[in-house]
């Protein structure tokens, strides 16, 4: 509608109609909405050409989470049932062959996850919370509670970490939870060191400085301003730890510290065909593969994750 024909209206019109075509003017039209959906799809098909290696990382990741949420999905075998021909190699009709007892190995892989998924959040958890909330004492009160506490956490980093989770083990007794908490301890000295850093670069940023000064209570400064501004390099390294930790839980299981057998776990699949190398190398290299790869694809993503932390703004 032209000013002229605006004109000619009454002022009560006039009004009305200039908000009308105001209200249809503020509507998105469907070619926008349809040129923002056309971007996405872009922008996710640009990822995926750019870099291949971490979506297939993202997507293993995601099969071996559901393996250990639902073996079911991916198979209805019985892991310990002894039904078929004994070290029988890959085919087919059993994908990794079979062991010396006559149980599917890929069966015994994809209900094994679950034991080693879960022994991994623990042990993650475990070093994350217990490491954190030390590195955040120490640098948060300082003074003489940040020396006790980082000079057992140089104690700590001075021993390797698996040697650290088998002296706990060892206190602990046999078991995947056990590994995973020993494990887990042994990966604190690493979050706090990561967790202090952080921490002390936040307190010497303006916005805390006024925060004290404008009586707000420490541990409200702490909650609300420090720990979510400090919590993004400790996310990053709990992604690294993934891999590592599913390293020392597969070396203790293979070990003979893990589950009893039957049960499936990946590092006792890898030890159970130590003897069978030379006639049946399935019996190791398939579990012994899957670990390696998962562990890979954990890497790949803390990687990514670490990289894009790093150019952010």
């Amino acid at each position: 509608m032209t000013e002229t024909d605006l004109a000619q209206q009454p002022p009560e019109t006039a009004l009305v109609l200039s908000g009308e075509d105001a209200v249809a003017d503020a509507r998105p039209p469907r070619l926008a909405v349809r040129s923002g959906r056309a971007e996405r799809v872009r922008r996710a098909v640009g990822v995926i050409v750019r870099q291949p290696g971490l979506v297939v990382s993202i997507l293993l990741l995601a099969v071996v989470v559901l393996a250990a949420w639902d073996p079911g999905l991916f198979t209805h075998r019985d892991p310990i049932a002894q039904d078929y021909p004994r070290l029988s190699g890959p085919s087919a009709a059993h994908w990794f062959g079979t062991d010396d007892a006559g149980r599917d190995i890929y069966a015994r892989v994809v209900h094994g996850a679950s034991a080693s998924v879960k022994a991994v959040v623990v042990a993650v958890i475990v070093g994350l919370f217990v490491g954190s909330g030390l590195g955040l004492l120490a640098a948060w009160v300082g003074r003489l509670v940040d020396d006790i506490v980082m000079r057992v956490i140089d104690v700590l980093l001075s021993v390797p970490a698996l040697l650290i989770a088998l002296a706990f083990f060892t206190a602990l007794g046999f078991g995947t939870i056990h590994i995973a908490i020993a494990v887990g301890i042994g990966n604190i000295a690493s979050f706090a060191r990561v967790m202090r850093a952080e921490v002390l670069r936040i307190k010497a940023f303006g916005y805390v400085e006024a925060a004290k000064f404008s009586g707000i209570s420490r541990l409200r400064i702490v909650t609300r301003h420090v720990v979510p501004n400090a919590l993004g390099p400790v996310f990053v390294l709990a992604t690294l730890e993934v891999g590592l930790a599913l390293l020392n839980i597969s070396s203790l299981s293979f070990l003979g510290f893990g589950a009893p057998p039957p049960a499936p776990e990946w590092g006792s699949l890898v030890a159970s065909g130590r003897d069978f190398l030379g006639a049946a190398w399935w019996m190791t290299t398939m579990p012994g593969l899957v670990v390696a790869l998962t562990v890979l694809a954990a890497n790949r993503v803390a990687r990514s994750l670490e990289g894009n932390r790093a150019v952010a703004p």
